[in-house]
């Protein structure tokens, strides 16, 4: 696990190295045992490695055998060894033992291509030296993250923003619909970035440059059209569980020490469980949770420590726990809002202390349908029999309850469900993931903003999503899933652990993201995922006999902070005001000042619990000190 950065130039100058090594020094963290620099006269490629395969001879850039093609890698190949048999055989030599390696000959054999070819988690850069080509390539999944630019001089490329903005000729002009995007998801949703000038390549793609002209070409994606062969409840079962094992023990090989983060859910539970079967010795766990007992997962992730002996390591969670973020805002670059980012930093640093590896539980939900709001896109579905214009007339209703500013749970929530009944399935699910909705945000932008702003992009994210699966024949659990997969999956939930992890130099693996897995799970019908309210069906009984009974009966309840509403309430209620009541952040001009006092007494008084928007609007602000407000930045606002 590395973090990779570099440059290839078109205008007749040469690659600056002072600059690659300026953008390695910004990313050091990701990779402290070993640097390393190639430059030509166009092209600078470079690396900070993470030592976890081949620690001798394994250090990058890597060259195939007369040194025309260069390499550098962030992440893992897990089917480097037989890709490496099938290379000597034709012919090839290697001289290290890494699995880097098998990228520079197999592109050797076929160009581009070869990344179809290969198993694992990575983002890498390739030049070929006598076509003067610049390859960029990232995971199936997204696991791992190259963010790009392009400009008349040439393009930049790194694992990171803030080694990509060394460059001082990137613009750093905002992207005010990215920031729109934000405050809907609490991410900026991909391909763009927060900067007008820099972009993130999608998963399952290949970026080609040459001479200035790029090509992106997307070479793998989900098969959801093939229905699985009727299996038996018990061959299933069988079926999950060899599918689960077979991709953790892909994921254990490693020549330093491997550990799991391990919860009270199903998820990382059924990985350490394969850790367990797969191992010699004790497997070391760590888990975090909350004082709030009734949303702490510690005991159920205990059950699963005891009944394998796992070497275990625990951690409460408390407000202190949020100086960390000052390191997640520079981290991730961009503004970034998931709450379980803070749990994920703190178990990181923990875990580094112990391990060099950890496997995670990141994926289920996404493959076994384990969100309940795929739940209550089945319950609304039920009434879109009824006309239309009485749907309408309910939401109508709906949007009357939720004005009272009542907080009552119950009116809340029935306020919340009658609203979205007169909207369609792709809207509704916009709705349920948002964090600002639509009117939130038109209460929320200036006018000046808003205008700047023009028509959101957010529900075209989703849109485009749920059109890419309008041939499979899926139903609408089916579908809802391949939208999250294309979204909040690589958008969230792969950025979140890839930046928490390497934060602290510790390579994360997800078993559950395995390609092969996703693709038998997506030929599951949704009838053995969901049903009368309960979430991951299949996935619960399959590993039912690794668990125990208590988790696999135990409610979802997530890795985000519970408590962060109370927390601004009382702890932290005077560095909140301090951060978004202050002028610097009511003048940037995106928000008018009596809506954000609003949410702020709102939440102090009890009347509502903002804290998830209070954490957003917060985080956009840090990340606004850090990457705007520097002496360095060029950006423009909206001010």
């Amino acid at each position: 696990m590395c973090g990779i950065a570099g440059q290839a130039r078109c205008d007749g100058r040469p690659a600056d190295r002072g600059l690659v090594e300026a953008m390695c020094d910004a990313i050091r963290h990701r990779g402290p045992d070993y640097r390393g620099i190639y430059c030509d006269e166009i092209a600078g490629l470079g690396i900070q490695r993470l030592r976890v395969i081949d620690l001798s001879t394994g250090d990058q850039p890597i060259f195939n055998e007369d040194r025309s093609v260069v390499v550098v890698l962030n992440g893992e190949i897990y089917n480097f060894v037989e890709l490496r048999r099938r290379l000597e055989a034709a012919g090839h030599r290697f001289r290290t033992r890494s699995d880097t390696e098998v990228i520079v000959h197999l592109y050797e054999d076929l160009g581009p291509e070869c990344v179809d070819q290969l198993d694992g988690m990575f983002a890498f850069a390739l030049w070929d030296v006598g076509e003067q080509r610049l390859i960029l390539a990232r995971d199936r999944i997204g696991k791992k993250p190259l963010l790009y630019s392009e400009h008349d001089r040439g393009i930049t490329f790194a694992s990171e923003m803030s080694a990509l903005v060394q460059d001082p000729e990137i613009s750093r002009d905002l992207n005010l619909g990215a920031i729109d995007g934000y405050l809907a998801l609490q991410y900026v949703p991909s391909p763009i970035s927060v900067f007008e000038s820099v972009r993130k390549l999608p998963p399952a793609s290949v970026l080609t440059w040459q001479g200035g002209k790029t090509e992106i070409r997307r070479y793998w994606s989900v098969d959801r059209s093939v229905r699985s062969e009727q299996l038996s409840d018990r061959d299933l079962d069988e079926r999950i569980r060899l599918e689960i094992s077979d991709a953790v023990r892909r994921r254990l090989v490693s020549d330093v020490p491997l550990g799991a983060f391990l919860s009270g859910g199903i998820d990382s539970g059924a990985v350490v469980a394969a850790m367990a079967q797969n191992s010699s010795g004790p497997v070391k766990t760590f888990s975090i949770g909350f004082e709030d007992g009734d949303h702490s997962e510690l005991p159920l992730a205990r059950l699963v420590a005891e009944r394998y002996s796992t070497e275990h390591h625990e951690f409460i969670l408390k407000p202190d726990a949020l100086a960390v973020i000052p390191s997640i805002v520079r981290r991730y670059g961009e503004p970034f809002a998931d709450t379980s980012s803070v749990p994920s930093f703190i178990i990181s640093r923990i875990a580094a202390g112990e391990v060099t590896v950890a496997l995670n539980g990141d994926g289920g939900d996404e493959s076994f349908a384990g969100y309940h709001r795929y739940i209550a896109q089945e319950r609304l579905a039920r009434f879109d029999g009824l006309p239309g214009p009485l749907r309408s007339a309910i939401a109508v209703a709906g949007n009357l309850g939720r004005s009272t500013g009542r907080d009552d749970g119950l009116i809340r929530r029935g306020s919340r469900f009658a609203s979205l009944l007169g909207m369609s399935h792709i809207r509704r699910h916009e709705q349920l993931m948002s964090c600002f909705n639509r009117a939130d945000r038109d209460d929320l932008y200036t006018d000046h903003f808003k205008e700047a702003v023009g028509e959101s992009s957010v529900p075209r994210v989703f849109t485009e999503a749920w059109e890419r699966t309008s041939g499979a024949d899926l139903d609408l659990t089916g579908r809802l899933l391949a939208v999250d997969f294309e979204t909040y999956l690589p958008g969230d939930l792969c950025a979140k652990i890839d930046i928490a992890t390497m934060a602290y130099s510790l390579e994360a693996r997800s078993p559950l993201l395995d390609h092969r897995l996703i693709e038998f799970a997506a030929r599951i019908p949704s009838t053995q995922k969901i049903d009368q309210g309960q979430t991951k069906i299949a996935l619960r009984r399959a590993v039912e006999p690794w668990l125990p009974q208590e988790v696999i009966a135990g409610p979802k309840r997530g890795f985000s902070i519970p408590a962060v509403g109370g927390w601004f309430k009382e702890d932290l209620r005077r560095s909140l005001n301090e951060i978004i009541l202050d002028p610097r952040a009511l003048d940037r001009g995106y928000f008018r000042p009596r809506s954000v006092r609003r949410l702020v007494d709102q939440n102090a008084s009890g009347t509502a619990d903002n804290g998830q928007k209070l954490w957003t609007l917060m985080m956009l602000e840090l990340w606004h000190r850090e990457f705007v407000d520097g002496p360095s930045s060029q950006a423009t606002t909206c001010s």
